[in-house]
């Protein structure tokens, strides 16, 4: 997991400069400025408009009486959303959109879900409470 860490916080930065030069040298460096401001700032409204929707699905659910599993997914998946779209640089914008689009969202909650399920299948993830 360390390995992992340095790698993206070394990896991550380096795609991301070398794709903010690249497009400033095809659309000038202001314009590159303006649209990394520009999509933090839809990215920014678009985060609290996902947050909110997120956060009215849960206590919809929890009134009910239902567990909000989902719902708490998808609070996540717009949290890491939200704070990529803050990271300048296209990548992240990229995935930050990604997660806060609801049809991309709901794709990736699902390959979440099976991933964290084939993990505590495997045994690599252990359950504090079993039923």
């Amino acid at each position: 997991m360390f390995r992992l860490l340095v790698v993206l916080f070394i990896a991550v930065p380096i795609l991301e400069i070398w794709g903010l030069i690249s497009v400033g040298k095809v659309i000038g460096g202001w314009t590159t400025v303006a649209l990394v401001i520009l999509t933090s700032l839809v990215g920014a409204w678009l985060a609290k408009q996902q947050g909110l929707q997120v956060i009215r699905l849960v206590q919809l659910q929890l009134s009910r009486g239902q567990m909000p599993t989902d719902a708490l997914i998808d609070g996540a998946l717009v949290l890491v959303g939200g704070l990529l779209l803050v990271v300048p640089g296209f990548f992240t914008d990229l995935l930050g959109l990604l997660l806060l689009i609801p049809y991309t969202r709901m794709l990736i909650r699902h390959l979440l879900k099976l991933w964290l399920v084939s993990l505590i299948t495997s045994g690599r993830i252990k359950l504090l409470f079993r039923r």
